[in-house]
């Protein structure tokens, strides 16, 4: 990945948006920057300049597919691939994350290898 991407990790957690940090930088993308809920991430994403997007699902205020729907249906963001993350593997929540327009999904709790992989099919189907 020859551009710098700048990530936006959204968990009302803050031990894993911290989990999810170190692993990007690990994988070599240390521009990150963290929100608690969707609220608070879509006034950021809205005021800055992200490339990708790291959500979980359930959070407080505004959740994770909330945020997905906000996100696809405002023009200045659409283009923004989401990274859906939850602690539950249900069917019917992966079916939703893809309908609503997410680029992947990972159960918690995941490894650095799992995130990788995910991330590298994501920016291959972009073309990034």
């Amino acid at each position: 990945m020859s551009t710098p991407m700048k990530f936006l990790i959204v968990d009302d957690f803050s031990t894993m948006r911290r989990i999810v940090r170190n692993l990007l930088k690990e994988i070599g993308h240390a521009d990150a920057d963290e929100a608690e809920d969707g609220v608070i991430a879509l006034n950021k994403l809205k005021n800055g300049s992200f490339n990708f997007v790291v959500s979980d699902i359930n959070m407080p205020n505004m959740n994770g597919f909330q945020l997905l729907a906000e996100i696809k249906k405002d023009e200045a963001l659409k283009h923004l691939p989401v990274l859906m993350v939850t602690a539950e593997a249900r069917k019917e929540d992966i079916v939703m994350a893809a309908q609503g327009g997410a680029a992947g999904y990972i159960v918690k709790p995941f490894t650095k290898a799992t995130l990788e992989d995910k991330l590298a099919n994501i920016f291959k189907k972009l073309g990034l």
